[in-house]
């Protein structure tokens, strides 16, 4: 099993060490590897392939200069897992809110949702909240920083978690979603030493 780490700019060695370290709990250590992408050609030798958070400009770009835009999309069109975390939500969506359409910044458009960039504000108001996902029983501790939202998602895409609207309670922004084998989380569960998403991740998938 080998599962690539887009590994332009953002939280790429927390995703690793995360990555990592699940193996290492499912008894994978010899038969799993966890790689950094930073060019075209590595996309297609990995199992799964994980895009980070950080800047979703930067790192959007980025992928089209290397080549890795393409490749992505190929890879998801033949059924490899995508799980893309806060900036890697941005990434994955088909359509972005006007801050996200002002950027000029490409889009992987891999999953039916339209995403909100800073839903939850700057950095300063960053936060950490529990999450009640489909998918467990327990809450998931969310880690959120500058995070974005899906503002909206088609029928075919599944919505794991939600949080309230602050102002209106009848609005909820969607925090995590799959569609088919890509998964999106606009939180951070690499920062936290909680794998249960890494190993759903792997799970669901391969």
């Amino acid at each position: 099993m080998k599962i690539g780490v887009i590994a332009i700019q953002g939280d790429v060695e927390e995703h690793i060490k995360a990555l990592k370290a699940t193996l290492a709990e499912r008894g994978e250590n010899e038969n799993g590897e966890v790689i950094r992408i930073k060019h075209r050609g590595i996309v297609s030798s990995c199992d799964a392939i994980v895009i980070p958070g950080g800047e979703s400009t930067t790192i959007g770009r980025l992928m089209e200069r290397e080549g890795i835009t393409e490749e992505l999309r190929d890879a998801a069109e033949e059924g490899k897992p995508l799980l893309g975390t806060c900036a890697g939500m941005i990434l994955l969506a088909k359509e972005g809110d006007e801050e996200v359409k002002k950027t000029g910044q490409p889009l992987l458009g891999l999953m039916d949702v339209r995403v909100k960039r800073n839903a939850f504000g700057r950095q300063r108001e960053s936060f950490e909240a529990p999450l009640k996902m489909s998918i467990f029983d327990e809450p998931f501790p969310g880690v959120f920083i500058r995070a974005p939202c899906i503002t909206h998602a088609a029928d075919t895409v599944d919505v794991l978690a939600t949080l309230d609207e602050d102002d209106d309670k009848m609005n909820k922004r969607i925090v995590a979603a799959r569609q088919g084998n890509i998964m999106a989380l606009a939180f951070h569960p690499e920062l936290t030493g909680d794998r249960r998403i890494h190993h759903y991740f792997l799970d669901t998938f391969l």
